[in-house]
């Protein structure tokens, strides 16, 4: 993407240039469309409960841009001779998961294909002001994520015939479940006048994994003046699915997870009591994962009591410190 041509529409509040979770376009001084768009083959067997993942993955660019979703456009590749019976049942989990974000679909298009493919096209609104991007995390903020890890090794060891009845369900439930009740927490702490500004940066954790979105946020965006930060990390501080750790010792490792390692490798440096399993959960693709926030120290307490109250398992992983080599370290 950064070879093409640069673009001069000064209503481009975030475009392709940076690694943000969605674009965002103004439409007047109150309001910007919000826009992101994903797909993927199917990672579970329940063809309705596929449906839901991928409409909850869909949707979740939106609230961590501080975005409220408002239509969907369905994007689907189903094979000539599949089931039409199947393709219904995607559709229809897809549409009870879009409607319980309370997002219309209002159409979207289908190609035949070797490969079932589905998700959507999201469009949400937001205020110009209140846009959370995935860069602007401060020396001292405090660093909070939403959900478990592990759906990728979990997937992965469902593939292999290798995952337990328990260890399925839970990450189903956790990539079926909205980040709508994160975002809404968020929201409610930002509305604070003691408390506007402090949110500086959030991204949802999805195929980089955890670390590498981080990275991301750690970068910053120094044409912008946001300056670049480091990052202390918590291994012990998340809460990991059931049977995430066996799968990871057990080596049912997806190649995103490995893809993750050698991209980002360079930049973590791990703790020698940081065992191998949870380095490599820490690498492990994420789908509809959680919320990775950038806070003030100070309001990082009331964000936590916020999320609680919304149903929320909120927790702190980490702080941004002065910008070090390596840029993220793990304890």
């Amino acid at each position: 993407m950064r070879q093409l041509p640069r673009q001069t529409d000064p209503n481009v509040l975030v475009g392709f240039e940076t690694s943000d979770d969605a674009g965002v376009y103004l439409l007047d001084e109150k309001t910007a469309l919000v826009q992101t768009v994903d797909f993927f083959t199917p990672i579970v067997d329940d063809p309705r409960t596929f449906g839901e993942i991928a409409a909850a993955n869909s949707v979740s660019d939106i609230y961590a841009m501080g975005g409220r979703p408002i239509s969907a456009l369905s994007l689907v590749g189903f094979p000539e001779k599949g089931d039409p019976e199947i393709l219904g049942q995607i559709l229809q989990g897809g549409l009870a998961k879009m409607m319980e974000a309370r997002c219309t679909v209002i159409g979207g298009h289908s190609v035949r294909n070797e490969d079932v493919l589905f998700g959507y096209s999201v469009t949400g609104v937001i205020h110009p002001k209140r846009v959370w991007k995935n860069v602007g995390a401060r020396t001292g903020d405090t660093l909070l994520f939403t959900k478990p890890l592990g759906t990728g090794v979990i997937s992965t060891a469902l593939k292999n015939e290798k995952a337990s009845t328990d260890s399925i369900n839970a990450a189903i439930r956790s990539m079926s479940t909205l980040n709508q009740a994160a975002a809404e927490a968020l929201h409610e702490i930002e509305a604070q006048e003691k408390w506007q500004g402090a949110i500086h940066a959030v991204t949802d954790v999805t195929g980089f994994g955890l670390l590498g979105h981080a990275r991301e946020m750690a970068l910053g965006n120094p044409e912008k003046g946001i300056a670049p930060v480091s990052m202390e990390i918590d291994h012990s501080a998340f809460a990991y699915l059931p049977g995430a750790l066996q799968a990871a010792r057990d080596g049912h490792l997806p190649g995103g997870l490995r893809n993750n390692r050698e991209f980002v490798g360079e930049c973590v440096e791990f703790a020698a009591g940081v065992g191998q399993e949870f380095r490599d959960l820490l690498f492990d693709p994420q789908t509809s994962g959680g919320l990775l926030v950038a806070i003030h120290p100070e309001a990082a307490d009331e964000v936590l009591e916020a999320m609680e109250r919304h149903g929320v398992a909120g927790r702190r992983v980490g702080r941004a410190v002065s910008k070090r080599v390596p840029m993220l370290s793990v304890k």
